[in-house]
């Protein structure tokens, strides 16, 4: 009885260490998948704002150079209205209205 229940007793012991083996390398490939699948969402994340980031940079970009643009021309024009009240700034103006108007066009001057 005695060398029957050493036998038994090893029998479940290396019954139960396998079974503990295939329950841990289960485990093993489960949390695997798991941190493949967030190192996956991970770096899908990180495209998607890298992507996102450069369409609003390049929004922004276009942004200020329209911002600038105007901004030339608001000074341009700001500049050309005070020559008009300089001296000699009405018929500065006059000779820029006879170089704005087209060769095809007849011209009126009131005087």
């Amino acid at each position: 009885m005695y060398k029957n229940s050493i036998f038994t007793k090893n029998y479940l012991n290396s019954a139960f260490k396998t079974k503990q083996k295939k329950e841990d390398n289960f485990v093993h490939l489960v949390f695997l998948y798991i941190k493949i699948c967030f190192s996956l969402l991970a770096i899908i994340s990180l495209i998607k704002l890298g992507h996102s980031s450069k369409v609003r940079v390049t929004r922004l970009r276009e942004i200020q150079d329209s911002f600038s643009y105007e901004k030339y021309r608001f000074n341009n024009l700001t500049n050309r209205f005070d020559d008009l009240f300089s001296s000699e700034g009405e018929q500065r103006f006059m000779k820029d209205q006879d170089q704005i108007i087209s060769r095809d066009i007849i011209r009126v001057i009131w005087r």
